[in-house]
């Protein structure tokens, strides 16, 4: 006989309830490199004798070689102890944060950003939401670059903005498919995006290459999205061009924080930057959209906001600079280690951001199906972690981040060779 508790669980089991998952988030969050990230993570050996050596994030400030300076540190305190940044900020930021964003990015421009211009953000990838977010209407699209960074294409699915990708071609040294670009573009087409300097590929785009995106851009109608995160880890001989030079040419929506330049992406601090010099993204209600989404969005900390003026003034070039030969130190050794694996090639050397994107030679080895079973069988013998490259879209490539201390890099990259040579394929004799 069935008791009364049987009964009960048995009603419950059968009973039909009216709500279960939102199908939009579980796309969207299938796609999180985090998430991947943290499978491959999963499958370290906890017993094993080695520390986990993590070169698949982006997240430096774990490592003491990247810490931020004290005086940006002090700015924080400072702020919080005054007892006059506990309120509410406004929507848009801050007006004294917004004029310290907006001279800062003027200094490499032709021309004064105002307060106006810019809108403060939790971070980068809530611009990246904002962005998505304003843009979506039904049937619109939106062009990525391939390889790029997946909370993108996350954000689109999640907005139901349909996305299409551009390839970056090795062989220029990651420059853009223009033509791919026209092709892939229709009346429905809304803007089109771009990392520089490059996350994952650890590139920078030439002046005459983003005069060339500009002038596309304009042809087709689109605005540019212009990623510029990694705008302070430019090491190499290559100067950075911000894409708002060429806001006389088409509009723009320039993307930044303090995150990598700053080394702080807990401090959730970013923006959007609007250099439209013809006006059009006012014409067409473009800003009234973003405004709008950051009327019903969670605000950065206003004592973090408040600090801005102070973090960007107290923060020298010699900061920068230690960050950037830190960088370049270790993007050397990573190419140079790189070349001794001879089923990983490296199409081209690192010249900014944390990240280089190599290719994966299966041919050459031995019981490794794609480049997540390699990355989940590594960490799994050797306690590295990498990125697989089908999370940007990049099926048997790898991404590689050499912004980790250079003895952890050293470390890293030794094992990743030791793997490599257990897992070649035998020649036939």
């Amino acid at each position: 006989m069935e008791n009364g508790a049987t009964k009960k669980i048995s009603s419950e089991a059968t009973k039909r309830w009216h709500f279960g998952p939102n199908d939009l988030l579980s796309a969207a969050g299938g796609r999180s490199i985090r998430g991947i990230i943290y499978k491959i993570i999963d499958n370290v050996d906890e017993q094993g004798p080695r520390p986990m050596v993590p070169l698949g994030h982006g997240d430096p400030s774990v490592f003491p070689s990247f810490r931020i300076t004290t005086s940006a540190e002090d700015a924080i305190v400072e702020s919080l102890r005054s007892a006059e940044h506990n309120h509410y900020p406004p929507s848009v930021g801050l007006l004294s944060a917004r004029r310290a964003i907006a001279e800062h990015l003027s200094e490499k421009l032709p021309y004064e950003l105002s307060p106006d211009d810019v809108f403060i953000t939790a971070g980068c990838n809530q611009s990246i939401e904002l962005v998505a977010t304003s843009l979506a209407r039904p049937g619109a699209n939106i062009l990525l670059p391939r390889p790029g960074y997946p909370m993108y294409e996350t954000h689109c699915v999640f907005s139901n903005l349909e996305f299409r990708h551009f390839d970056l071609i090795p062989e220029r040294g990651w420059e853009i498919d223009l033509d791919q670009v026209e092709q892939l573009c229709d009346e429905n087409t809304v803007a089109m995006v771009i990392i520089n300097p490059g996350n994952p590929c650890g590139s920078v785009l030439s002046y005459k290459h983003m005069e060339k995106i500009a002038e596309t851009a304009s042809k087709l109608g689109i605005m540019v999205i212009a990623d510029e995160v990694y705008n302070h880890s430019n090491f190499g001989s290559k100067p950075f061009v911000p894409m708002g030079v060429f806001g006389h040419i088409v509009p723009i929506l320039t993307l930044g924080s303090l995150s990598k330049g700053w080394i702080v992406p807990g401090w959730r601090l970013g923006w959007v930057v609007i250099t439209d010099r013809k006006g059009i993204l006012k014409e067409t209600k473009v800003i009234d959209s973003i405004t709008n989404f950051l009327e019903i969005s969670a605000d950065p900390a206003t004592f973090i906001q408040a600090a801005v003026p102070q973090i960007i003034e107290r923060t020298k070039g010699a900061f920068f600079e230690r960050i950037v030969n830190l960088l370049r130190a270790t993007a050397e050794m990573c190419y140079d280690k790189i070349k001794e694996i001879s089923c990983i090639t490296c199409p081209n050397k690192p010249e900014a951001s944390m990240f280089v994107m190599v290719k994966l030679e299966l041919s050459l080895l031995d019981g490794i199906i794609d480049d997540v079973d390699f990355c989940m069988k590594l960490s799994k013998e050797e306690s590295v972690i990498l990125c697989p490259g089908s999370a940007l879209e990049m099926k048997n490539w790898l991404r590689i981040t050499f912004a980790v201390e250079p003895s952890a890099l050293e470390l890293g990259l030794e094992r990743l060779k030791v793997f490599c040579k257990r897992h070649e394929k035998k020649q036939s004799k």
